[in-house]
């Protein structure tokens, strides 16, 4: 038993002896078994927690950017999503031609009637596959890790060649919460390739057409 001080000792002799006063007595006992089990609590509940953070995949930055050329994407695969004002998302498909005549932007919301309809018509063969092998984990037919679930949805992802290719794009007056109900709706949705660019002065026109804001724009 672990302990701090002990009983106290006479001096002296005869009629003249006298008790030495104890020091006081401490049974460090359970305050060692404490420890112990705070211990053991704090290392079984940090391996077992995992952060909760939103990975986001961001371009290098190029060294020389006039030599670089952008990647070629197919107009027909290719969906811009722009992130409005007063929680408004707007989209168009393909890119614009004609400067003079742009075309009109489709108004939606962050509803499940919403954006996500909108993306998942768009990605319906992917998202499918992805539901199916869901299902067969949840109902067992599938016996794998989460790990594993997630590499094969990954993998299924990268395979995937006829799901939309969504670029999407903030006006000035979005706020930083738009930026995370999208992404929100880029993982609900099971899009496989999407990426952040830079709004152009046509698409802020186009924007401010759709919202009804009067603006002296021009292109830079």
């Amino acid at each position: 038993m672990a302990q701090v001080g002990g009983g106290g000792e006479e001096k002296g002799k005869g009629k003249g002896k006298r008790k030495v006063k104890a020091p006081p007595f401490i049974d460090m006992t359970p305050m060692v078994d404490l420890m112990c089990l705070l211990i053991t609590f704090f290392m079984l509940t940090t391996a077992f927690t995992k952060s909760k953070v939103m990975e986001i995949v961001l371009p290098e930055k190029l060294q020389n950017e006039e030599e670089q050329t952008g990647p070629r994407i197919a107009a027909s695969r290719t969906v811009n999503v722009i992130l409005g004002p007063e929680d408004k998302v707007y989209m168009y498909p393909g890119r614009v031609e004609d400067f003079n005549n742009l075309p009109p932007l489709m108004e939606t919301d962050y509803s499940s009637e919403g954006i996500r309809r909108q993306l998942l018509e768009r990605n319906a063969t992917l998202a499918r596959r992805i539901n199916d092998l869901e299902q067969e984990v949840l109902t067992g037919r599938l016996q794998i890790s989460r790990d594993s679930l997630a590499s094969s949805i990954s993998r299924l992802k990268s395979d995937d060649d006829t799901g939309p290719i969504v670029l999407i794009k903030a006006y000035k007056d979005a706020n930083y919460g738009n930026f995370v109900d999208i992404l929100d709706e880029m993982n609900i949705c099971g899009i496989a390739r999407y990426t952040f660019m830079k709004i152009a002065w046509y698409e802020e026109q186009m924007v401010e057409i759709a919202a009804g804001i009067s603006s002296t724009a021009s292109p830079n």
